[in-house]
């Protein structure tokens, strides 16, 4: 054989040495490796094992839940404009809150059943008891039956007077339940509910503001 034929079968040799490696290594799985709890080792899961993200703490559960509730009034006050109130400035507003706290709600929701957890503190079919079985304590800022009643009837200006003094409470609510997150041990170092819950206190000090100037020239 010449020394072309040698160099020639060395380098096609090698090269399907490296081919045949190469398709092997692309035939192989990936790993999935789930880091154990602090002292437990890791567990190799297979490839297409889906890993939930962690839920962080129980506060941070709470509070998601929680705020689902939360917003969830809001949005019904905001759905009494359109038939109890000609004032423009009630309806932008209420439609910025409307549209801005349903998505708040999508989200929380999605961040939620990620990590396997109820969208609701409240029992099923029994919403005035908690998932422990224990009665639900009021959040803060929420309006009583008595005040939402009072809402519902109420027309024109008397409407909007209400409508603002309501909400002003509400979203003061909200950013107690974001203070007391936020000065909960290990609570709100989620980087999803960080983001979120700065934002809902951002947004909301910022629409009391439009609110309060607002009742001025309601009453």
């Amino acid at each position: 054989m010449s020394n072309d034929s040698c160099r020639f079968a060395l380098v096609f040799g090698l090269a399907a040495a490296l081919g045949a490696a190469a398709g092997a290594q692309q035939a192989s799985p990936p790993v999935v490796v789930e880091p154990g709890a602090p002292g437990a080792p890791t567990k190799t899961l297979p490839a297409d094992a889906k890993i939930a993200p962690p839920i962080g703490s129980q506060a941070d559960v709470s509070f998601m839940q929680g705020m689902i509730m939360h917003h969830n009034q809001a949005v019904e006050m905001t759905a009494m404009i359109p038939s109890h109130t000609e004032n423009k400035d009630i309806r932008s507003i209420g439609e910025r809150i409307s549209l801005s706290q349903t998505d708040e709600m999508k989200f929380m929701k999605r961040w939620l059943e990620a990590r396997g957890q109820p969208t609701s503190m409240a029992m099923p079919g029994m919403p005035e008891m908690d998932m422990d079985g224990n009665p639900m304590k009021p959040m803060p800022g929420m309006l009583t039956p008595a005040q939402m009643e009072a809402l519902g009837k109420a027309r024109g200006a008397e409407f909007d007077r209400l409508f603002l003094t309501g909400m002003m409470q509400h979203h003061g609510g909200a950013l107690v339940m974001v203070k007391d997150l936020f000065s909960t041990a290990g609570s709100g170092q989620d980087a999803e509910i960080f983001e979120f819950a700065t934002d809902v206190d951002n947004t909301q000090r910022a629409e009391i503001e439009i609110m309060r100037n607002m009742l001025k020239r309601v009453q």
